[in-house]
């Protein structure tokens, strides 16, 4: 089993009210020569949650620390012209954030909340997730 110290929030970088789920971001990181779907969860538009890739498997989302992290993602991140990082999650997604990120934390309560902007020079996911989840 792995040992999980970290979840990691992350936007799909889209357009705000495109949805899409965790077969087309499949299919998106298959295309970029990885072995399928690299974030653990991922919370559409109307707040459902898919399951992408197995918790027992290290992520594809986070250089560096894909190996001790689970990797959940918003679809949204941008504005609607397709370039403007903006925080476009629904209430329906914010909901069911708080919802799955208390899961996570149950099942790994050592973990520690973070945006991939923690880590890496993007604006993903648009929104300061550590400061946002610091009391889930």
């Amino acid at each position: 089993m792995r040992t999980i110290n970290e979840i990691i929030v992350h936007c799909t970088a889209t357009p705000s009210g495109r949805d899409i789920g965790a077969a087309q971001i499949d299919v998106w990181h298959k295309a970029n020569g990885w072995n399928g779907i690299g974030y653990h969860y991922v919370v559409r538009l109307d707040g459902s949650i898919e399951t992408g890739r197995a918790e027992a498997l290290a992520g594809a989302h986070c250089v560096g620390h894909n190996a001790h992290s689970i990797g959940v993602v918003y679809v949204g991140g941008l504005e609607a012209d397709g370039k403007t990082p903006a925080d476009t999650r629904t209430p329906a997604q914010k909901e069911a954030l708080v919802q799955l990120l208390r899961s996570l934390k149950e099942r790994y309560p050592g973990a520690v909340i973070r945006g991939h902007r923690d880590f890496a020079a993007k604006a993903c996911p648009c929104f300061d997730a550590t400061a946002e989840y610091r009391n889930v």
